[in-house]
């Protein structure tokens, strides 16, 4: 269902999608706070439930890889972190409901920053970066958004 106004719409029906739009938008909002929250803090079930099974992710720290699975994503994140002290900040999203023109998509853009601290033998890693996430989201049987693709693209990235 495409929740977009149009021209000749009834007052009461275009009210009416504007407000699942907003809603939408602020569920999309509140999905993302989740992931850099439960990330952070190392909640990997709770934020394995974030994404979609098949979803799809690339970060730029690691340009070879590209994830095709929640499950992938999942455990190999939480395994690069286990140890590390990050914190992650979203900023100033730009979200694009229903590009599919069904209802139950979504695209976003996120300026991000982020500081990590990977502990090593050899001594801490530890940097502060900034990029933008570019997303998709879809929304589930159960009505909650989730992300479904993934890009982290870093602009600059400064080892301390």
């Amino acid at each position: 269902m495409n929740e977009e106004v149009r021209p000749g719409m009834r007052p009461a029906d275009a009210e009416a999608a504007t407000v699942r739009a907003l809603v939408a938008v602020e569920e999309i909002r509140q999905l993302k706070a989740r992931y850099f929250r439960l990330m952070d803090t190392k909640q990997w079930d709770d934020w394995a439930d974030l994404f979609t099974e098949d979803c799809v992710a690339w970060v730029e720290d690691q340009p070879d890889v590209t994830y095709t699975s929640r499950d992938q994503f999942v455990s190999s994140t939480s395994s690069i972190l286990a140890n590390a002290v990050t914190t992650h900040h979203g900023h100033m999203p730009e979200i694009t409901l229903d590009p599919a023109g069904d209802g139950d998509t979504a695209e976003g853009i996120w300026a991000m920053e982020d500081y990590v601290q990977i502990p090593t033998p050899d001594g801490d890693i530890t940097l502060r970066g900034f990029g933008h996430y570019h997303e998709r989201y879809r929304r589930g049987g159960d009505g909650r958004w989730r992300i479904a693709w993934l890009r982290l693209e870093r602009l600059r990235v400064d080892y301390l």
